[in-house]
């Protein structure tokens, strides 16, 4: 996560805090405030800050900044330590709720003397929520709705954090001289889209001059032994905790191979009990088979076709465009120049420019005025640009699946991603008709993030992706692979089916930074796990097909 973030994360849940402890209400607003001000911050915020600028900053005020130096240099803040102390330590749990401010978990803890989950579910169960003034039997429903997707959550990190956590961990193993390799399996070699625990394999000449390097560093526990490996459960402050496998270089592959699972998979192939000296190359090849990638290796693989079991190569030297990112004329934190900068560093060849629309206010969407001032910037950029940049939006789509622009605008712009932001708890039929009006637009090039799930955070809206996706190709619209790591949507289980279909697949970062660029990656990661192949990706296009891809159903002007 990002400093900028985290700063973000810490004054929002301080103007919590601070509410819920009955703190002047000025102050708790200009918390609040702060982190709305610090969001849409243009530049380096690590730069104003250690060149003492912060200050300099409309809406930051004395006590902002002295929390937002303190945070950046310590990590914490006394005044956030401070507010910790006096908030029951349940209460942090109760704010993750999404639907219940500070105001109404006040409300709660001063009339029911609720502090946990575990109590709020209970009120909600017993009926006591519904009957609570300013609550009623719906909020009651939504909030049980929300304690269920905490728990079913509760234990799982996103696909991100465990890549990022794994690369710390595989770092400080590797400097151990009894170490001889160190990678991940288990989930994570998998790719699932969350984790829950984190497991390496470690090849090792001697076990117990391992285990005396590791107690320097880790806390252990041995859990299991076999005659090919050691399992052991292993964590510390800074890298938390994970599961190390610990093997020779004879059972090296054999351990590999096991710990990757999936355990279903694995019962498919018949996997003997012993391939001493095999690499998963020949294991494979001994079997009759051709190679799995790790990716694939779920459930569900044997159940595909042929054509859907093909392994893939897809990487990002395989991409050309990138579409489907935000800058300051919206909710971005960096300028048109300095995203397609970074676009442009990382290798693409063209771009697609797609701020939020009018209808999302939130994020600063852009009204007509402002869409004519963007153009001519992104006409007088392209003069002297390494790349070119095309007209896009990213159009909101509305109760009735119309987009939130007149078609004389509508027919102006390059490149049109489509989207839902609003209005997510209609019924699947509803819902599964809205979007589908949407994608019959013609103006409509790309579905994107296509049932509105955050991971660890919401749920999806109730909506027929089938469906969605039957309309998709038979409007040839692309559907997203969004690759922010909070949404990886489409789904990878529903790519079969779109791959199937012969939908086009785009895969997008959503970028709202230069520093989310990079996020494609985990898109292109979820597309391997479904098998997916460079000439499905629109972004594998060259610009020459881009450029009739964008002109198959209205003529553009480029």
């Amino acid at each position: 996560m990002s400093i900028k973030k985290e700063i973000i994360n810490l004054l929002e849940e301080m103007a919590d805090l601070m509410e819920f402890d009955g703190q002047n209400r000025f102050k708790v607003n200009a918390f609040r405030n702060g982190s709305n001000v610090i969001r849409r911050l243009e530049g380096d915020i690590e730069e104003k800050i250690n060149n003492k600028c912060i200050q300099e900053v409309k809406g930051i005020g004395k006590g902002l900044q002295q929390v937002i130096y303190e945070f950046y240099e310590t990590g914490s803040a006394k005044e956030y330590e401070e507010l910790i102390k006096k908030v029951p330590s349940g209460i942090h749990d109760i704010l993750r709720i999404r639907g219940l401010g500070a105001k109404k978990v006040k409300t709660l803890y001063d009339e029911l003397e609720i502090d946990t989950l575990e109590k709020l579910e209970q009120a909600c169960s017993s009926g006591r929520i519904a009957e609570l003034k300013g609550f009623g039997e719906k909020t009651s429903d939504k909030i049980l709705d929300e304690i269920k997707r905490l728990k079913k959550s509760s234990g799982y990190m996103l696909l991100s954090r465990a890549i990022d956590r794994s690369i710390q961990i595989i770092e400080a193993l590797s400097k151990l001289k009894s170490v001889q390799n160190v990678e991940v399996t288990g989930e994570l070699r998998r790719i699932r889209e969350i984790i829950s625990q984190i497991e390496l394999i470690c090849c090792v000449g001697s076990e117990e001059k391992l285990i005396e390097d590791i107690s320097k560093l880790f806390e252990y526990n041995k859990i299991n032994t076999s005659s090919s490996s050691s399992i052991y459960q292993l964590k510390s402050d800074e890298l938390g905790e994970f599961i190390l496998h610990v093997t020779s270089e004879i059972y090296y592959d054999y351990t590999l191979l096991h710990t990757t699972g999936s355990l279903e998979f694995l019962q498919k192939i018949h996997d003997p009990d012993k391939i001493e000296g095999l690499t998963e190359n020949e294991f494979f090849s001994s079997s009759k088979m051709n190679f799995i990638q790790p990716e694939m290796r779920e459930i569900n693989y044997f159940d595909l076709s042929e054509t859907l079991r093909e392994q893939t190569g897809l990487s990002l030297e395989h991409f050309n465009g990138f579409f489907h990112f935000h800058t300051t004329y919206s909710d971005g934190n960096n300028s048109l120049p300095e995203m397609i900068d970074e676009v442009a560093r990382q290798g693409f060849k063209y771009a697609v420019v797609c701020d939020h629309s009018k209808s999302a206010f939130y994020a600063s969407g852009l009204k007509e005025d402002r869409i004519i001032q963007q153009w001519k910037e992104i006409d007088e950029f392209n003069k002297t640009s390494k790349i070119k940049v095309y007209h896009g939006i990213e159009s909101d789509i509305l109760k009735e699946g119309s987009l939130d622009y007149p078609d004389e605008i509508l027919s102006q712009f390059q490149f049109i991603v489509a989207s839902i932001h609003s209005l997510f708890n209609m019924s699947e039929d509803e819902m599964t008709n809205r979007i589908i009006r949407a994608v019959e637009n013609p103006y409509t090039d790309i579905l994107a993030h296509p049932t509105g799930r955050l991971l660890l955070s919401r749920e999806g809206y109730k909506v027929d992706i089938k469906k969605v996706i039957d309309a998709c190709v038979a409007n040839q619209v692309a559907i997203e692979i969004n690759a922010n790591p909070h949404r990886l949507d489409l789904d990878w289980r529903n790519l079969y089916y779109a791959r199937e279909k012969g939908c086009l697949i785009s895969i997008n970062p959503d970028a709202h930074s230069t520093e989310g660029v990079c996020d494609i990656e985990y898109g292109i990661m979820i597309a391997r796990k479904a098998g997916v192949q460079p000439k499905e990706v629109l972004n594998c296009f060259s610009e020459k097909d881009f450029i009739k891809f964008i002109n198959r159903k209205v003529k553009r002007t480029t």
